[in-house]
């Protein structure tokens, strides 16, 4: 089927480039110019994925989402202004799914808006399938996920993460001790015929250690091997 897709944002040409863009890859469009404005329609006629942007006149991105988390689970990519780490933070306790900064690639939004659709069909198909359990968590070390859920905690504390640094994660930590190229890891979070610069991998890593090092200051199990890509070392 074909997925909807709702777009936030008060920049028309936003609106109008992503909406053509994202119709040519066979998604279908709906779009609002401020969060009051698309409030009710995202409750009453919701959408498969959202994209919001944070910063809008009369309803902020911000605003919007914990309106909207009071009745839905809409999956929602935020997009924040270039490097600002508290409209993240606080984006992502509050629920979404996902963000990217602007300047943005429309290829690389749309990779993540197909990573997260593919991660809610398969708790779907989870949930719907009795016979099949659901993925196993994952313990390695002071490291808990559990894919199912979308949790993840380390030492106890939880440590929330977007679904593309869930999924990175998640394939570093399900061998231990493997190291992964760029490109392996690439291709777990994005899965798609679609080229995005492998250096993207290094910046989900620094965020990935950073959020980590937020609740364990000697965070280190993620470790880059030079010239070959990156290892989870569970030792601890």
């Amino acid at each position: 089927m074909t997925a909807t897709i709702a777009l936030v944002d008060d920049d028309r040409n936003i609106l109008q480039s992503l909406s053509i863009a994202l119709q040519a890859e066979g998604f279908v469009t709906r779009v609002y110019s401020d969060g009051e404005a698309a409030l009710k329609p995202l409750i009453d006629n919701p959408p498969d994925l959202a994209v919001f942007d944070v910063k809008m006149p009369r309803m902020d991105g911000l605003e919007l989402l914990r309106r909207l988390r009071e009745k839905s689970q809409l999956p929602v990519i935020f997009l924040t202004s270039k490097d600002d780490e508290i409209d993240e933070a606080l984006g992502l306790a509050m629920g979404a799914d996902d963000y990217i900064s602007k300047p943005f690639s429309q290829r690389l939004l749309i990779a993540r808006i197909r990573a997260i659709l593919r991660r809610v069909d398969l708790n779907r198909n989870a949930a719907a399938a009795d016979d099949e359990p659901a993925a196993e968590p994952i313990v390695r070390g002071r490291l808990a996920m559990d894919p199912a859920r979308h949790k993840v905690s380390w030492g106890g504390r939880d440590v929330t993460l977007t679904v593309t640094e869930f999924l990175i994660l998640e394939t570093l930590a399900s061998r231990p001790g493997i190291v992964r190229s760029r490109n392996q890891l690439l291709d777990a979070a994005y899965q798609d015929d679609v080229y995005i610069d492998d250096r993207t991998i290094d910046s989900h890593i620094k965020r990935l250690r950073r959020k980590f090092r937020e609740v364990d200051s000697d965070f280190d199990a993620i470790e880059t091997l030079y010239g070959a890509g990156y290892r989870f070392s569970d030792d601890g």
